[in-house]
Parts: structure tokens; C-alpha cells; sequence
């Protein structure tokens, strides 16, 4: 049934050198990225939620999840794939959903992963995730 849910296309990325591998812009005095700064750390069916809004609670000692949460998305991978880092970089590649997209909108945009590990369960991992402009 979980994996019905699961009709995003995914593509995880990742910097691998992060910001060691930047080159100075001597006109701007900002680092710049090289041309090819990423590597594909994983593909496959997963799938990009607005997070539900729960009831605000005090937390709790000891809590795994941020309170507020960082972002309006998380992202369902499953247990699988290799365990995503904060600032990795989630893009919806394209749906396998009947129908299309659930929704249209979500369709190659790029998130940034904010929270590696909300929850893990039987079969999937909820992380969340930021919408890079």
C-alpha cells in the first residue's frame, strides 16, 4: 500500500566537497561553485508532501523533530535508499501517478534537505525538506 504513495520521482544530490572545493571570484569576493558541483546520490520513487500542521505541543525531552518545523515539505524516500544529509539537494524529476502529477507544481523543483532523520518506519523515511528558489 506504501508503495501506491510512492509516485514521485526522485533524484537525491550531493556536494561532496562542499564548500572546500568553491573558487574565489575575485570581481564579486564571493566563492563560486565549479561548473559540475554535484553527484547523484540516488534516484527513484519517493514522494513530496506539504507537512500537516499537528497540534502545538511544549516538547519533549530528549525529542528527535524540531519544534517549529523548518519547512512546509517533507519528503517519503524509502528505507532503502541511503540515508540523505542536511543540504542535500531532493528535485522532482517527473510522476508515475495515473493521472499525473499529485501536484503539477512540485515538478522540477529542487529542495534542500533541512532535517535528515524526522522518522524512520518499517518501509520509508520521512526527512524534511526546504523549496530552493
Amino acid at each position: 500500500m506504501v508503495s501506491r504513495a510512492l509516485d514521485d520521482k526522485i533524484e537525491v544530490w550531493r556536494d561532496a566537497a562542499g564548500r572546500s572545493d568553491d573558487i574565489l571570484d575575485e570581481m564579486t569576493g564571493k566563492l563560486v561553485p565549479p561548473s559540475v558541483d554535484e553527484a547523484l546520490v540516488w534516484d527513484g520513487l519517493g514522494a513530496v508532501l506539504p507537512l500537516g500542521r499537528p497540534a502545538i505541543t511544549a516538547p519533549m525531552d530528549g525529542a528527535v523533530a524540531r519544534v517549529p518545523p523548518s519547512s512546509d515539505y517533507q519528503a517519503v524516500i524509502p528505507v532503502g535508499a541511503p540515508e540523505l544529509k542536511p543540504d542535500d539537494v531532493l528535485r522532482v524529476a517527473g510522476s508515475v501517478r495515473r493521472g499525473g502529477p499529485r501536484d503539477p507544481q512540485l515538478v522540477g523543483r529542487r529542495f534542500r534537505v533541512s532535517d535528515a532523520s524526522v522518522g524512520t518506519y518499517s518501509v520509508v523515511r520521512i526527512v524534511r525538506v526546504q523549496v530552493i528558489d
